[in-house]
């Protein structure tokens, strides 16, 4: 059985806005912007890494293999693609107020074709939180910007990964 895929943003998340000022970040400019990166996220995306397949899902998009990978110590990753997504029937319904928000979550579907997954970004609409909140296969776990993914959000993604429905039955039928 494969391994939950586990989508990851940039901005928000690795790079946040006004994390603590020990909390060991570094400053580097990339494309005219002063970017946030701490090498401790390549440690603990590294230790997720024996779990999850990690993809990086933000808009720097494939800007973020040449850039962010190599600064926290990341090899590349696979990319889900945003610009340029056309809608396709049988993507999900957004309501209008989360338009914006919700961008992503039809090509994050598309991408994971039926696999489990969790998703960390810092903008992730309540109402998918909370429709997915009781699902095994799916874990949305929304970032605080300011201070980007921290400890407790990683020990959370190895607590209790997604699963897919027939892994979660053989698990329950083995205990």
């Amino acid at each position: 059985m494969p391994k939950p895929l586990l989508f990851l943003d940039v901005d928000g998340v690795l790079n946040p806005v006004c994390p603590h000022p020990d909390a060991g970040f570094d400053t580097h400019t990339m494309f005219g912007y002063t970017v946030l990166l701490s090498a401790r996220h390549g440690t603990w995306l590294r230790e997720l890494a024996a779990t999850y397949d990690i993809v990086w899902a933000t808009t720097w998009e494939h800007d973020a293999n040449t850039h962010i990978a190599p600064a926290i110590g990341l090899d590349p990753l696979p990319v889900v693609t945003f610009s340029g997504y056309v809608p396709q029937p049988g993507d999900p319904r957004v309501p209008l107020m989360d338009l914006f928000s919700a961008a992503k979550w039809a090509p994050l579907l598309r991408y994971a074709a039926g696999r489990p997954f969790a998703w960390v970004d810092d903008v992730i609409p309540p109402r998918l939180v909370r429709r997915s909140r009781w699902r095994r296969d799916r874990l949305l776990l929304p970032v605080d910007p300011g201070q980007g993914l921290e400890r407790r959000h990683v020990d959370r993604l190895l607590a209790r990964p997604p699963r897919g429905r027939a892994e979660s039955l053989r698990a329950s039928a083995a205990s």
